[in-house]
Parts: C-alpha cells; structure tokens; sequence
C-alpha cells in the first residue's frame, strides 16, 4: 500500500488532570472515523507505525489523531503510572470526540493498554492495539492478557513476530483479531537481512488496519 505525506490540520491543546496533552490531527477529506492512537511508554508519536498510519488512513476516509500524554508534553523522559495515563486519555477524550464521528481507541504498547482499559467506559466504537505489551520481555508469567480479553468491544492487535514482549503465538484466544507482521520487532522494525523490507512490513501494518476499519463503517 503506498503512503503519502499526511497534511496536519492543526495540533491541538487540551487540559487534563494529569496535565496538558496534545493532539495532532491528519484530517480525512469526507472522514466517516477517528483513530485516535496514542504512543508508548519510551517513545511519542513520532514512532513508525503511528507516522504510517498517519500518512495512509486519511486517504481511506479514516481521520487520524495522534494523541501526546501529558508527561510527553512535559519533556519527561518516564511514563507515570498507568493509572495517570488513563487519567491522560480520559480528559483528552471531549477533544477526541468533538468531529461528532465514531472514535476508535489506538495505542502502541503502553497505549494500546490505555487504549483497552478505558474503551467501554468511554464508548469507543473499537480499539486497535499496536504492539501490545502481553508480558515484561523474559517474564510471560505477568501477563496482562486481562487488559486486552476486557476492552469490551472490537479489538484487533497488530504484533511483530519478534516482539520480546509478547510473540503472535502467546496471546491467548478471544474475540479479538490478531495479525503479524513477519520479522517486527517491539517497534515495527525489522532486520536488513529480513525477506522482507521495512516499507514492505509498514505496508503489512496499514493494509491489516485498513482493511478492519473498513470492516467497522
């Protein structure tokens, strides 16, 4: 799938009571969903599989938001706790909501955890989990599975094949889809020697996406 280069409309302040968050916004022309994805615990929204949807979806009808938590715009180098990170997201939602179209709720890792906690209570139309941490790489035994069985409504994942976080085949079975994209790690990144390259595994992300949101409207 190719990707162009999103236009951003505008990038938009909220207060919270976890502090100020942000939103940038990648509008769609005749949009008939919001994805609002939200980054994770080491990184913010500049991580590649949020810049790739970013720049395909709009193009799809689907308006992209891609969420900052408040310790981001803060310059903090470390996530709080998840609980003031579902603090974050809940005050942002008004904004989220605001177009008056249906809000799907993304994360990458740590915000793919927000993103499950917080759906039902809020009234997202479905989540899209990137990366979902299932396990702390080397310790399957503290699993977060709950999180993800519980978000209430339509959930896909979409996980690396070599994510040390929590590999394909370890999620346990549920309502929710499951797509892989071959040779990724934690981050979407794959090795120079995968059979596969790095547009080709970002191409893998968008169509899953793509193809399940349309499965929404």
């Amino acid at each position: 799938m190719s990707r162009t280069t999103g236009t951003t409309q505008k990038t938009e302040s909220a207060a919270t009571d976890a502090g100020e968050a942000r939103v940038t916004w990648f509008p769609a022309n005749a949009p008939r969903l919001v994805l609002a994805v939200g980054h994770g615990a080491g990184g913010g929204i500049e991580a590649r599989d949020l810049r790739a949807l970013a720049a395909v979806l709009p193009g799809r009808g689907v308006t992209v938001a891609l969420v900052e938590q408040p310790w981001r715009v803060a310059g903090k180098k470390l996530a709080p706790a998840p609980r003031t990170l579902d603090t974050g997201w809940r005050g942002l939602w008004p904004v989220l909501a605001a177009p008056g179209l249906p809000v799907v709720a993304g994360g990458r890792s740590a915000g793919a955890r927000v993103a499950c906690r917080t759906a039902a209570e809020l009234g997202a139309r479905a989540v899209l989990a990137l990366s979902f941490p299932l396990h702390p790489p080397g310790k399957p035994e503290k699993s977060r599975a709950d999180e993800l069985l519980g978000a209430g409504v339509p959930t896909l994942v979409v996980q690396g094949g070599r994510d040390p976080f929590g590999r394909p085949e370890e999620f346990p079975p549920g309502k929710h889809g499951l797509v892989e994209v071959p040779y990724a790690d934690h981050g979407f990144a794959v090795p120079k020697k995968a059979p596969l390259t790095q547009d080709q595994a970002l191409d893998t992300l968008t169509g899953a996406v793509s193809e399940w949101l349309d499965g929404l409207s």
